[in-house]
């Protein structure tokens, strides 16, 4: 068994009474964190139940408490005494919380529920469970998981993340941060043994989001035209998007591709960079940028452009941080990224002194005197005054 790091937190909210509630992209390994937190508890009343099967799904459908209380004792729950529930996939079951909620309420029961869905979990069931719950987020491997998953034996740095370029650091690790760039962390990738396993798990995830996740959670339909904007998004990884230019390109109206794309945010699939500003209403107004959750979601997808590969990597290591965002001018100068509104951070495949004195030019344009350039490698081998992207995660 991989230990995550999330599990310790997951492991210590056993105690308590309240829902825990593990939520992120498919295949990141909820269920394996389900599992194991079921392991841990001694009690044999308990039980796993997965919600995309549509017999797990008929159990909670059922109009009356009382034959849901009956398919449940069936299942081996004894109400009489504390029990554990796991569900997993609970965005499948939309009517699935209001019998929770009533089960949580009657009975001295732990339930330790999975989902898929942002705004499923975040709205709809936060809202049917308020004071109920907690809700933890499960991402793909950061680098240092993903090194562990390797078998590699990883010291603890606590002051690595924002370190500067270290050779020794890069030398140890540049081979697994190149396929970690490639192939990102989804647990089974991870741990495939050749690349023709990765890519084709690779390829199945990007299915079975489409054929589960979208099928499921909106129109049937959706899937064909939904999967064409995604091949539209992969080629424009780091850029702002223009829901108009979208929409002309595959005969789509502007609303209806706002509406896909924010589907695919609340699903994980992607995430949206709002614009940094000191005017709050014009940071409303501004275009948004579009990074993928997974660089494995781009490989899949036939990105493997080296420089969009690094940029939306550092994107998701970055945003593990805090509230991450990008500058822009009207004049097409940018920042590619501000973590907290405090740090501006730029990105280069080759990070060189010029890079370097730009960005403090730009950041103090802004008033921000905290900068990090990030990179692969260097310029100049007298030139070590940045950021080897690896080593942000290298802090666990």
């Amino acid at each position: 068994m991989h230990i995550r790091t999330i599990y310790p937190l997951l492991e210590g909210h056993l105690k308590n009474k309240l829902i825990t509630v593990i939520t992120g992209l498919r295949r990141v390994g909820k269920t394996t964190a389900v599992k194991q937190l079921l392991k841990k508890i001694k009690s044999d009343n308990k039980l796993y139940l997965d919600l995309e099967r549509v017999e797990n799904r008929y159990l909670f459908n059922q109009s009356n408490y009382k034959d849901i209380e009956m398919s449940l004792q069936v299942e081996g729950i004894d109400f009489s005494k504390k029990a554990y529930i796991a569900l997993d996939e609970i965005q499948l079951c939309p009517n699935i919380t209001s019998v929770v909620k009533y089960l949580y309420d009657t009975y001295n029961i732990k339930f330790i529920v999975t989902g898929s869905s942002s705004f499923y979990i975040r709205n709809r069931f936060s809202e049917s469970l308020a004071g109920r719950k907690r809700i933890f987020e499960m991402e793909p491997l950061s680098f240092a998981e993903f090194l562990l998953f390797s078998g590699e034996h990883l010291p603890v740095m606590p002051a690595a993340s924002f370190s500067p370029f270290n050779l020794t650091f890069y030398n140890k690790y540049k081979r697994h941060y190149t396929n970690f760039l490639q192939y990102g962390g989804f647990p089974e990738v991870v741990l495939a043994e050749t690349e023709v396993e990765k890519t084709e798990y690779l390829k199945d995830i990007v299915n079975s989001y489409i054929e589960l996740d979208i099928k499921l959670l909106s129109d049937f339909n959706v899937s064909d035209e939904l999967y064409k904007i995604i091949l539209l998004l992969v080629e424009r990884v780091g850029s702002k998007l223009d829901y108009t230019k979208i929409g002309s390109t595959i005969g789509c109206n502007r609303q209806k591709i706002k509406e896909y794309i924010h589907l695919l945010e609340y699903t994980y699939f992607i995430r949206l960079l709002s614009p940094f500003t000191h005017n709050r209403d014009r940071e409303i107004a501004l275009q948004q940028k579009i990074y993928f959750s997974d660089n494995g979601l781009l490989t899949a997808l036939g990105n493997k452009n080296p420089g969009a590969l690094l940029e939306n990597m550092v994107a998701v290591q970055l945003a593990r941080k805090g509230k991450l965002q990008y500058y822009a001018k009207k004049t097409g100068q940018e920042i590619d990224f501000i973590l907290n509104g405090k740090t501006a951070i730029e990105v280069k495949e080759t990070a060189s002194v010029s890079d370097l004195h730009l960005l403090k030019t730009r950041a103090h344009s802004i008033r921000l005197s905290s900068t990090h350039l990030i990179g692969l490698k260097t310029a100049n081998s007298n030139f070590g005054d940045f950021i080897w992207a690896g080593s942000l995660d290298l802090c666990i």
